[in-house]
């Protein structure tokens, strides 16, 4: 049942892929995002993204840089080392229905 709950949450996806694909010249500050500015960039409200920023950071998924504000990164060496089963490594590689055009705007 958790594991299901995992692969239907859209917003963690969401958080996770805007992670993923944040560039330093997408953020204001190059080492990461804040929650805020994350929360604007996807229209959601900024409780909701905290929740998922912290789930993603107890997997390891995303690390966070700073204390006051907090910025997060995306993990790509702990990500590329995570089992292909986990039910998060899975969410966050199911490309069937993300637009990357948004992440890869010129």
């Amino acid at each position: 049942m958790y594991e299901a709950t995992v692969i239907e949450d859209d917003i963690l996806k969401s958080v996770g892929l805007e992670l993923m694909f944040c560039t330093p010249q997408k953020c204001h500050n190059a080492d990461g995002i804040t929650t805020i500015e994350l929360a604007r960039r996807l229209g959601i409200k900024t409780e909701i993204v905290r929740k998922k920023l912290k789930i993603l950071f107890d997997i390891g998924i995303i690390r966070v840089v700073g204390i006051n504000p907090k910025l997060w990164k995306f993990d790509d060496y702990y990500f590329q080392r995570m089992d292909t089963e986990d039910p998060y490594f899975r969410l966050l590689s199911d490309f069937e229905n993300v637009d990357f055009t948004k992440y890869f705007e010129y």
